[in-house]
């Protein structure tokens, strides 16, 4: 093909073979730019190297050109995979003076992420959205196009933001089109990207191109050419000039290495002050002259055989140095020499002082030997790569440093290290385990660091769930340790937070007896976070009373809060005493982080508080849909012993939708796994969903037996926090079964413990329990208790004791009473598909004379006064803080009653509010 025209867009390009890959990339760009309704988008073009990926990406950029749209370039470089976002910077530094556009915050977060400012790690999700923002508020003025080559050689962080940005193009004035090489790994996420597949050329286009080069090749040469080539074009172009060199012969050397001897012949011709300048902008990886000029005395003036070879140009409005093809670079770094690879990485790394991370690694290429203080400038590097929450950069730094390490312990604790982050947080098992492997190799008496148990802990629990080994094994290695229960000590910290869960999973009283001895050596006392989960977690019932003013302190910051860990945290320390509501938007941006690619340890986290909340409160879609999206990523992660935990979420679900032998197979799965690793944790979960299945079938007897498994009646079990969410079944079937003594007993403890203090739903439990066990208690409290904004919030359970005071007054024969209660269960328990409770409250409905025929069936429920109220005002456009302003409620009760409105609805969100109320 010499000419191609498929619309104005297209201009004249000289690509043979590539005509369908033209139109359609015409298309792309001719859809940026529609006037009413622009398509947007992404494209990745994969190919194998040499094939002409590179010369699409320009040929699209001269399409772009004169259809009035502006491009922004970046390309992969090996050897910047480890600099976080480094791709980004090349691709927006040209925006620089747009990022005056942004809001503050995400401003902020984006200049630092480019190391155009100064500041805190920023959260990789603003960094995410910041960099969406300003590329869409840039097109808003004029379509933009985002080129970038070699996909497969871009860092992690600056990967995840190109997927990111890439799946939320559509519908705008601004398109992404990436290459990469087949097979080739890479971190980009490829959802929602059409792709375009680039192969090798035909003969027929192949011959065309060759002749169109070289008119005057002899026939035989022509064919071997042809033959030799296999249809790649760069070899077309490239081969000819060594096609008599018997050097090359065509049924041994492999294609990529023909090229790469091709091109350390044309580079080896070179100047040595040019093959420097080439080598150091290999290195450099962005090919920012500017960082090239620091370094080299005479500035550029060297390059230019370079670029008269072809090998290499100068953007002049970017600045940079491009290489006519990735394969120039690795043939310029194969060609050089020891020495001069290292003195380029020692001259690059002087010319960044600034840049700390890049420094490192320059530095670290450069190391001729072991070298402490580059070590130790790589572990600086790692956390702070880790609290951006890339484990994997983390666990690379780590690596590194420990090869640098003069000193074999430290060699081990930083190989230790690595391991943990590995098995905790990244998922990475197989890699986790051979990282410790090495460690305890290098220092033997690295099996008893922390870091090192820590990881070991992490690995026996994701591969034989042995929880009695790993408790042991950390324990010994707290008590062991050199660390003089120092609590600056960040190892020693994080062996704390993982001996608390392990305490749990086992259950037993022997297990949380060295953590709390631990805890109370800790001087000069538990960080705040540590001291905080140790009271709302495991034993909330007697001590989370008096936290929760730090509760509240903590959830305050949450939304600021940079460091995943310490997100995940602030969620356990707010499960039992109901605060997970509060970290909802805290845990979705961990979630979406996890699908970008961020630790799945984390992602799990989320998921795990997003489920329990999304099942008080009523959401039960939402809560099925984020356990089976944790369980795979369980199965995917190389966490398998936290999948019960999805398997709970559920089966109480189940239970609650009357699928009772769903309910009752994930609940036996979940007591056959767990039973032989000891994981008591586990099993005393499956007796919940056990419980409510019975309840949901009438089965009284079974359902006092399950809710008793978790805490016997008369007694909320020490060191078992999920007793308190069996409150109403332990008591209920206590009484159905005649065991009135019983559950008059349980009563007894809740006021004891004062549960109600704990939260208002423990508030609402406890008041419903004691209406239950008195039939002579009035039931205005817990009618209070119900018409309060506070308790819409707990959607099942409130509608089971709207459902209690329904038959209270359905036996006393007040049926008008009684049918206002009953009326507003059958509603919630409709809205979360709660079947067998809504045909308990439709018999009890009968039973008052009601016509249950009346009752919509399967539309929406009925919405009470001050939900209507809310949405009303939802559906202007108000926010959550105008409506409370307006209402005098606060923001977090107004999120309540939304949370309520949308699946009485039938709605997923407010942008469904209008029609709904409306209909």
């Amino acid at each position: 093909m010499g000419q191609t025209a498929t619309g104005e867009a297209l201009v004249d390009i000289e690509l043979f073979g590539r005509k369908a890959e033209l139109e359609r990339l015409s298309e792309f760009v001719t859809g940026l730019t529609g006037p009413d309704r622009p398509s947007g988008g992404a494209r990745l073009i994969r190919g194998e190297p040499g094939v002409g990926k590179s010369v699409l990406l320009a040929a699209t950029a001269e399409l772009a050109g004169p259809a009035g749209v502006r491009v922004l370039r970046a390309s992969g470089s090996e050897f910047e995979a480890d600099v976080s976002y480094s791709a980004l910077n090349q691709l927006l530094l040209p925006l620089h003076a747009d990022l005056d556009r942004l809001t503050p915050g995400p401003r902020e977060a984006l200049s630092v992420a480019l190391g155009f400012g100064v500041g805190p790690a920023p959260d990789a999700l603003l960094v995410c959205n910041a960099a969406l923002l300003l590329v869409t508020a840039v097109a808003v003025d004029t379509p933009v196009l985002l080129l970038i080559d070699d996909v497969q050689w871009v860092d992690r962080a600056s990967a995840v933001a190109l997927g990111f940005i890439a799946r939320r193009l559509v519908g705008c004035r601004a398109g992404l089109l990436a290459s990469a090489r087949t097979g080739a790994a890479t971190f980009l996420d490829p959802r929602g990207t059409a792709e375009i597949t680039v192969a090798p050329l035909d003969l027929a286009a192949a011959g065309q191109l060759v002749d169109a080069r070289l008119p005057q090749l002899p026939p035989r040469s022509r064919r071997r050419l042809l033959d030799l080539a296999r249809g790649n074009p760069l070899a077309l172009v490239e081969l000819p000039s060594t096609l008599g060199d018997a050097r090359y012969p065509v049924d041994v050397v492999p294609l990529s290495e023909r090229l790469q001897a091709m091109f350390t012949t044309r580079i080896g011709d070179l100047p040595e002050p040019t093959r420097r300048v080439l080598l150091l902008a290999s290195f450099e990886g962005t090919g920012d002259t500017g960082v090239l000029r620091l370094v080299l005395d005479q500035g550029l003036v060297d390059l230019a055989p370079a670029e008269q070879a072809g090998l290499v140009r100068v953007d002049d409005s970017t600045a940079r140095v491009v290489f006519r093809h990735p394969l120039i670079r690795s043939a310029v770094v194969a060609v050089s020499a020891h020495e001069e690879r290292r003195r380029a990485h020692i001259d690059l790394a002087a010319a960044l002082p600034d840049d700390e991370e890049r420094r490192a690694w320059h530095l670290a290429s450069a190391a001729a030997g072991p070298d402490e203080a580059v070590s130790d400038l790589l572990e600086r590097v790692a956390r702070r790569v880790m609290v951006r929450g890339d484990a994997l950069g983390a666990v690379a730094a780590l690596v590194r440093a420990a090869e640098l390490s003069p000193a074999s312990t430290e060699r081990g604790r930083r190989l230790a290290e690595a391991a943990y982050i590995g098995a905790e947080a990244s998922g990475t098992v197989d890699h986790a385990q051979s990282l410790l492997l090495d460690a305890r190799r290098a220092a033997p008496d690295s099996a008893g660091s922390l870091h090192a148990a820590n990881a070991a802990a992490f690995l026996l629990l994701n591969g034989d769930g042995d929880v009695s080994t790993a408790h042991r094994l950390l324990v010994g290695a707290i008590e062991t340790g050199g660390h003089g229960y120092r609590a600056d000590d960040p190892a020693l910290i994080e062996a704390m937070h993982t001996l608390l869960l392990l305490s749990w999973y086992g259950g037993a009283p022997e297990y949380w007896e060295p953590y709390y001895q631990a805890l109370g050596r800790l001087r000069p006392g538990p960080p705040e976070l540590l001291a905080l989960t140790s009271r709302t977690f495991p034993d909330p019932v007697r001590t989370a009373a008096r936290a929760l003013p730090d509760v509240d302190a903590f959830l305050d910051g949450l939304s600021d809060e940079a460091d995943l860990s310490r997100t995940v945290r602030i969620g356990t320390a707010s499960v039992y005493v109901d605060r997970l509501g509060d970290c909802r938007e805290s845990s979705w941006r961990l979630v979406r982080h996890g699908r970008e690619g961020g630790p799945a340890r984390r992602h799990l986290g989320a998921l795990m508080h997003l489920c329990l909340d999304d099942y008080l409160v009523g959401r039960w879609d939402e809560a099925e849909r984020l356990a089976a999206e944790g369980q795979r990523v369980c199965a995917a992660g190389g966490f398998s012993f936290f999948a019960w935990y999805f398997q709970y979420n559920r089966a109480i679900v189940a239970a609650g939708r009357g699928r009772f032998d769903e309910a009752g197979a994930l609940a036996d799965d979940m007591t056959h796994w767990a039973l032989p690793r000891g994981v008591r944790a586990a099993v005393l979960f499956a007796h919940h969903p056990r419980a409510l299945a019975a309840v949901g079938r009438g089965d009284w007897e079974g359902a006092f037996l399950h809710a008793s498994a978790l805490s016997p009646p008369g007694a909320l079990a020490s060191h078992v926090p999920h007793c308190t969410w069996v409150i109403l079944d332990l008591v209920e079937a206590a009484l159905r079964t005649g065991r009135t003594a019983e559950a008059r007993a349980h009563v007894d403890a809740l006021r004891t413990a004062k549960i109600g203090s704990l939260s208002p739903r423990m508030e609402l439990l406890q008041a419903g329990a004691e209406f239950l066990v008195d039939e002579e208690r009035p039931a205005t409290r817990l009618e209070d208790l119900l018409a309060s904004p506070a308790a819409d919030r707990w959607l099942f359970e409130a509608s089971r004791l709207r459902l209690a005071l329904g038959e209270r007054w359905r036996r006393t024969r007040s049926s008008a009473r009684a049918r206002r209660h009953l009326l507003a269960a059958r509603d919630g328990f409709a809205a979360m598909g709660a079947e067998p409770w809504v045909e308990r409250a439709n018999g009890e409905l009968r039973a008052t004379k009601y016509r249950v025929a009346d009752i919509p069936a399967g539309g929406p429920a009925v919405l009470t006064p001050q939900e209507f109220q809310i949405a009303q005002l939802a559906a202007t456009g108000l926010t959550n803080r105008q409506i409370a302003e307006r209402l005098r409620l606060s923001h977090r009760t107004v999120g309540a009653h939304l949370y309520r409105v949308y699946p009485k609805l039938g709605i997923a969100s407010r942008a469904g509010l209008r029609d709904a109320l409306s209909s």
